[in-house]
């Protein structure tokens, strides 16, 4: 009668609290031009190019589910002279040797201050800012986020990421969220 419905979600042993969820801010006057203009492609590792999902084996190996179309993004990427980097918190083999299997020119893990990172990316290869995208899906990524010209997030980001993005894709992290955005630059750059 009159009310709005709002979406529930349930709190940790706290019961029923709203969740109202925003549509993006952030929106750009041409964005086919910026993604056109692009000259580094970075993303965040778990949530992103994995379903944030840890899984661990019998003897305690951590394991983790990369999305082969993501991987064939980024190849797609490389191949048109963008430059690809991996930027993020966590310090496992495992990204490493996705980064090596891609042929990754840039990995950074560790990375507590992404935008330290876009910084010296933009230092050694004369990028600026505006040419350069990122997708990231918690908040540590809002700053890397709000640095670039183009932000995107995988459909299951949290709500801070949703509200500092140009673009928040269909697909979840680890299930083509990377290659839904790659698609989107490469037919600016009317890559077939």
């Amino acid at each position: 009668m009159g009310k709005e419905k709002q979406t529930l979600v349930s709190g940790a042993h706290k019961g029923l609290r709203p969740l109202k969820k925003t549509a993006h801010s952030r929106t750009l006057k041409n964005p086919q031009k910026v993604l056109r203009n692009l000259k580094l492609f970075a993303s965040d590792v778990d949530g992103v190019l994995t379903d944030a999902g840890m899984y661990y084996g019998e003897s305690g190996e951590e394991l983790k589910k990369f999305h082969t179309r993501d991987g064939m993004g980024l190849k797609l990427l490389q191949a048109e002279g963008v430059i690809t980097a991996i930027i993020t918190m966590e310090n496992t083999k495992i990204v490493e040797r996705r980064g090596m299997k891609l042929g990754i020119p840039e990995v950074f893990q560790g990375a507590r201050d992404k935008v330290a990172v876009l910084l010296h990316l933009s230092e050694k290869y004369g990028i600026p800012y505006e040419q350069m995208a990122y997708i990231g899906d918690d908040v540590n990524d809002v700053g890397a986020l709000m640095t670039v010209g183009y932000a995107a997030a995988p459909a299951d980001c949290v709500e801070q990421v949703r509200r500092v993005v140009h673009y928040v894709c269909k697909k979840k992290g680890g299930e083509g969220a990377v290659r839904e955005v790659i698609d989107r630059i490469l037919a600016a750059k009317d890559v077939q």
